[in-house]
C-alpha cells in the first residue's frame, strides 16, 4: 500500500485542509446533513478521503462519546461499518468513476439501485468521482434522483471541473470547495507520514517538498515516499537537487519558451518530460492553470501577469492546449496533441514583432501567414451549405456559432453554448468542418472554438436573409434542436 493511502485521513480532525475541516465539522455538528454534497477542487486535495469520512459518520454504529466525540461528529473507525468503508468493501458505499460510467444507461441503473434499501448500513452513500464527465443526458437523469432522493440515500459528487456540471445539479447540492493546499497544510500532512514511518527529515526539507507539490497532498506524499524508498539523503540541499533532477518540467520555463516562439526547444522539453514519466494530462493541467491566471491578470483580476503575451495571445494558447487536452484520450502517441499545439502556436507571428526599419524609424510588422482573408457572411454561408449535405447535425450546431477571426491558418469560431462547443470539438465533427473550410478558403485550416455571446437579433425592418449569423425563427430553432439531439 502506498503511503498516501496508508496515511489518508480517517476522521474530520485529520483532514489537512483547514477550510474543509471547519466546513464539514460545522455541517455535521448541525445534525442536518444535506442529501447531496458537491466536493469541488483540484486533484490530490482530499475530496475522496473526505467523502469516505462522511460515509463513515452517517453509518457509524458506535455510540461511544469517547470514540465519536460530542455530538457524534467523528466516526469511531472501530465498528463493522467503519472498518468496511476503510477497506473499500462496504456494500452500501458505492464509488463510481463518472469518466467510465458517464452514459444515460449507467445513470438509469444507478436510479434503479437507489430505490433499494441498504444491505446493512443506515444509509447508502454514492460517491461519484469526476461527476463533470457525465453526458448531458446522464446529468439530466441524475437530476431527477437528486430532486427527490429516498431518505436512505446520500450522494457525494466530486469534480475537478465544477463549471462543467449543469447548473441545476449544482443548485441541488451543498458545495464544499477544496482549494490547493497551502505549504503549511502540506507540511502538516507530510508530518503525519514522517511520524508514522519514523523517517528522519527536518522541516526545511518538508517545506521544499511541499513547495514542489504545487498544492497537492497526494503528490507531496508520493515525493516523500520516493525519496524514502530510494534511501536518498533527506538534507535540504540534497532534496532540492533531487527534485530538480526529477522535476519533469518547469511550467514557468516552458511558458517562457512559448513566449519566445522557441518551438524546437519547447517540443524537446515535452519529450524530456515524457521520458521522465510526466503524464501529458498533468502538463496541460498545470500549463492551463498558469495561463488562466495570466489571462485574469490582463483583465484586472489578480496579479500573476505573464509578460510577453497579449490578452489575445493567452486566449489563443488556452484554446490550443485545451483542444490538445481533449484529444489526449484518443491519441496513439500521448505527446502528439501537445506537440501539435506548440507547432501551431509557433507558426503564429505576433503583430508587434519584427525589425525596426532604420530609414523610416518605424517598426515593421513581421511577415505573417499568407492567404489572409476576412470571413464574410457569404464565405460563412458557403461553408454552412457545404457542411449540410455531409452532416446536418454539424450544420445545425454551426447556426449557433459565428466566425471571429481567420489568419490564414486558424479559423476561430465563437460558439454561443457550451454543449454546441463540445459537440463541434469532437474529433469527427471537427474534421468535417476543417475539411470543408480548407476547401472553401483554399488552404489547410485548423478550427478552434471558444464560447462567446449570442449574436443580437436584427432589427425588424432588416431582411432576415442578410446574414446567417442572426438567430433564426422558432421553427428553425426547433429543427436545429431535433437535428442535434436526434443524433
Amino acid at each position: 500500500m502506498t503511503l498516501y493511502l496508508k496515511y489518508r485521513p480517517q476522521k474530520l480532525e485529520e483532514l489537512d485542509s483547514e477550510s474543509v475541516r471547519e466546513t464539514l465539522s460545522k455541517i455535521v455538528s448541525s445534525g442536518k446533513l444535506p442529501h447531496a454534497f458537491l466536493f469541488e477542487g483540484p486533484k490530490g486535495t482530499g475530496k475522496t478521503s473526505a467523502a469516505r469520512i462522511i460515509a463513515k459518520i452517517v453509518n457509524c454504529e458506535s455510540t461511544s462519546p469517547r470514540l465519536r466525540g460530542p455530538g457524534k461528529i467523528e466516526p469511531c473507525n472501530k465498528c463493522e461499518q467503519c472498518l468496511a468503508i476503510t477497506k473499500g468493501s462496504n456494500l452500501d458505499v458505492i464509488e463510481l468513476d463518472a469518466a467510465s460510467h458517464r452514459g444515460i444507461d449507467d445513470v438509469r441503473a444507478l436510479r434503479d439501485a437507489v430505490k433499494l434499501a441498504p444491505a446493512k448500513a443506515k444509509k447508502k452513500v454514492y460517491i461519484i468521482d469526476e461527476a463533470h464527465m457525465l453526458t448531458p443526458e446522464a446529468s439530466n437523469a441524475l437530476l431527477k434522483t437528486l430532486e427527490e432522493p429516498p431518505s436512505h440515500v446520500l450522494f457525494i459528487l466530486a469534480t475537478t471541473n465544477p463549471e462543467k456540471l449543469i447548473e441545476t445539479i449544482r443548485s441541488r447540492t451543498t458545495s464544499v470547495s477544496f482549494k490547493k493546499a497551502t505549504m503549511d497544510e502540506v507540511v502538516r500532512s507530510l508530518t503525519r507520514v514522517v511520524a508514522g514511518e519514523k523517517i528522519k527529515i527536518d522541516k526545511k526539507s518538508l517545506e521544499i517538498i511541499a513547495k514542489k507539490s504545487e498544492g497537492s497532498f497526494r503528490d507531496a506524499v508520493k515525493t516523500l515516499e520516493q525519496l524514502s524508498s530510494e534511501k536518498r539523503s533527506m538534507k535540504p540541499e540534497d532534496v532540492e537537487e533531487y527534485l530538480l533532477e526529477t522535476h519533469a518540467v518547469s511550467i514557468e520555463e516552458f511558458i517562457t519558451l512559448l513566449a519566445q516562439r522557441e518551438t524546437k526547444k519547447a517540443i524537446e522539453t515535452v519529450e524530456k518530460a515524457a521520458q521522465k514519466g510526466l503524464r501529458m494530462e498533468n502538463l496541460i493541467e498545470n500549463l492551463l492553470s498558469r495561463l488562466r491566471m495570466g489571462l485574469l491578470a490582463k483583465v484586472g483580476i489578480g496579479s500573476e501577469d505573464l509578460e510577453g503575451f497579449s490578452k489575445d495571445d493567452l486566449v489563443l494558447l488556452i484554446n490550443l492546449f485545451s483542444k490538445a487536452g481533449s484529444e489526449l484520450k484518443g491519441a496513439l502517441i500521448s505527446e502528439l496533441p501537445v506537440e501539435l499545439a506548440i507547432i501551431e502556436w509557433g507558426g503564429e507571428k505576433p503583430e508587434n514583432s519584427g525589425q525596426k526599419n532604420e530609414s523610416s524609424g518605424v517598426r515593421e510588422r513581421a511577415p505573417g501567414p499568407t492567404n489572409i482573408k476576412e470571413i464574410t457572411d457569404e464565405i460563412w454561408r458557403t461553408i454552412l451549405s457545404q457542411v449540410k449535405p455531409i452532416n446536418t447535425s454539424i450544420e445545425a450546431l454551426l447556426r449557433a456559432a459565428k466566425p471571429i477571426s481567420y489568419d490564414g491558418k486558424i479559423l476561430t469560431l465563437g460558439v454561443y453554448y457550451r454543449f454546441h462547443k463540445e459537440r463541434l470539438e469532437e474529433g469527427s465533427h471537427r474534421r468535417v468542418l476543417e475539411d470543408v473550410a480548407s476547401g472553401v478558403l483554399g488552404a489547410p485550416v485548423r478550427v478552434i472554438c471558444t464560447l462567446t455571446e449570442p449574436a443580437a437579433k436584427k432589427v425588424a425592418n432588416e431582411e432576415k436573409s442578410e446574414s446567417v449569423l442572426t438567430e433564426g425563427e422558432d421553427k428553425d430553432i426547433i429543427k436545429i434542436a431535433e437535428e442535434i439531439f436526434g443524433n
